[in-house]
């Protein structure tokens, strides 16, 4: 398993052993910092081993044995947008309007006002396709008949409205703007749903296992609603029961994905079908890391 491996830490470790640290020492300090129990004895366990081996690993990203996390239940880590009740978004306040611990989740209010809600489908409409997915069998794209929605991705900063949402983001969660893949805006007509599923990517197919290799799992997802649904079309977690109403500028918040690699099957969720009216989202999902496409330029060091 691939983990960010910053300079700083790099060093730190590497000075400790040579000092003469002991192991558990170093792995306990680490998890002062609230580094998980098991990704600490890992990092402190690989980097000893290397230095043992007169190769100290360089910094940025460390392979580490990830069997020690296998049969590990899911470890909920902090919410990344902390636990205020009222987050800067930099040009705005974001209200907290709910919380929930699992999954990790938060509805958030005035993320997008009506002008921008506006400007996003006026953008969308005219470029909406059949949204595909990636038959695990075939691994082509295909048309998604359990899903049936319209949907196009925006390129970072594609506009001067997608940089500031983008930036608003960014304040929002910590997570860099290049971290997250592009915005998808999607509608979904009457009768249109996403039938229960998990956003973080399954590894049983070969372009996932190549993007998570890339850039990381997801880790978490913001879905931003940008109309009022007459009828139906709610956001349903499935194990806790908790559903969301879409509401024009509201934003629902959810992370998956932790230091350890672990993904949570509490995240599982539906797309309710819509029963009047159409609804419209924007949809951005985040990696640990810098977010490098299929056929893209490899990760800058």
């Amino acid at each position: 398993m691939l983990v960010n491996f910053p300079a700083d830490v790099r060093n730190w470790l590497i000075a400790e052993l040579t000092r003469g640290t002991s192991a558990q020492a170093i792995s306990a300090q680490l998890q002062a910092q609230n580094v998980p129990a098991q990704l600490a004895d890992a990092l402190v366990s690989t980097v000893a081993h290397a230095v043992a081996a007169g190769a100290p690993p360089a910094a940025g990203r460390l392979e580490i044995d990830d069997a020690p996390f296998a049969a590990l239940p899911y470890q909920p880590e902090p919410s990344h947008l902390g636990t205020a009740p009222i987050l800067d978004g930099g040009d705005r306040r974001v209200e907290v309007l709910a919380r929930l611990e699992r999954p990790t989740l938060a509805l958030l209010g005035n993320l997008l006002d009506d002008d921008e809600c506006a400007e996003l489908i006026a953008f969308g409409a005219p470029r909406l396709e059949p949204v595909r997915v990636v038959d695990p069998e075939s691994g082509k794209d295909v048309i998604d008949a359990l899903r049936n929605s319209e949907g196009v991705f925006f390129h970072l900063a594609q506009t001067p409205l997608i940089a500031r949402i983008e930036t608003r983001i960014e304040r929002l969660t910590g997570i860099p703007a290049e971290n997250g893949e592009g915005i998808q805006v999607l509608r979904y007509r009457p009768g249109a749903q996403h039938t229960p599923h998990f956003d973080f990517l399954s590894s049983a197919i070969e372009d996932n296992r190549q993007s998570i290799e890339r850039s990381g799992q997801r880790i978490a997802t913001l879905i931003m609603y940008l109309n009022n649904v007459d009828s139906g079309g709610e956001t349903l977690f499935i194990e806790s029961g908790f559903s969301v109403l879409p509401r024009k500028g509201n934003a629902l918040y959810f992370q998956y994905g932790n230091r350890l690699g672990q993904t949570d099957p509490a995240s599982a969720h539906a797309g309710r079908p819509v029963v009047a009216g159409e609804k419209w989202i924007a949809t951005k999902w985040l990696h640990p890391r810098r977010f490098i496409a299929s056929g893209t330029a490899a990760a800058r060091p």
